[in-house]
């Protein structure tokens, strides 16, 4: 009787297994909708970053400025301005405030333009055919990435990892699911900063 009875248990159990296999393969995976998509909002200025600084009517205020390393520019009459991780339109009401100890009200038109990108910048390392450091001027998706680098080599795996924060995540994406637009939101955008592993 135990017999049959383990050996019913055990056929239940081999005819079970493939169900259970995938069901562990269709298990959760990584939420790929708690990462950022930057595309739609204001850009944020960085280290390097070139910004074209315009006060109406008044060309000795006004400057074409880099970002320096420490997110620092030097402006005419105000001295120095924290650029780095805020957006033009931050920058443009900090400068205005400053300039109005110095200017009066109608003459606070200032614009502030970004008119090179340098911060943007990311790594991708592994099996690609250029692997390097590379920046853009616009933002780019996981697989545009890896396309840049000169795509997968004819032996790369198909799973790969950014890396990303301080201190640093691991974020895995299929890169056949992320191409197709079933699975398009896997094709998460890259930060700046971010490095992508192809294995």
């Amino acid at each position: 009787m135990r017999l049959s009875s383990f050996a019913l248990a055990f056929g239940v159990f081999v005819a079970s297994a493939p169900l259970l296999a995938a069901c562990a393969s269709a298990g959760p995976r990584y939420d790929y909708a708690k990462e950022p998509d930057p595309r739609g909002q204001e850009f944020q200025v960085g280290p390097l970053d070139q910004l074209n600084v315009v006060v109406w009517k008044n060309r000795d205020m006004s400057a074409e400025v880099t970002v320096r390393p420490d997110g620092i520019i030097t402006l005419p009459l105000i001295g120095d301005v924290k650029a780095a991780d805020r957006t033009p339109s931050e920058l443009q009401k900090d400068i205005a405030k400053r300039l109005s100890d110095y200017l009066r009200e109608e003459e606070l038109a200032v614009s502030v333009g970004v008119s090179a990108v340098n911060s943007y910048h990311f790594t991708v390392m592994g099996a690609v055919e250029r692997a390097g450091y590379y920046t853009s001027r616009t933002y780019v998706t996981a697989v545009e990435a890896v396309a840049i680098a000169g795509g997968p080599t004819r032996f790369a795996g198909n799973e790969i990892t950014i890396v990303r924060g301080n201190p640093p995540r691991k974020i895995p994406i299929d890169l056949r699911r992320a191409t197709s637009s079933e699975h398009a939101n896997e094709n998460i955008v890259v930060l700046r900063g971010d490095v992508i592993v192809v294995p």
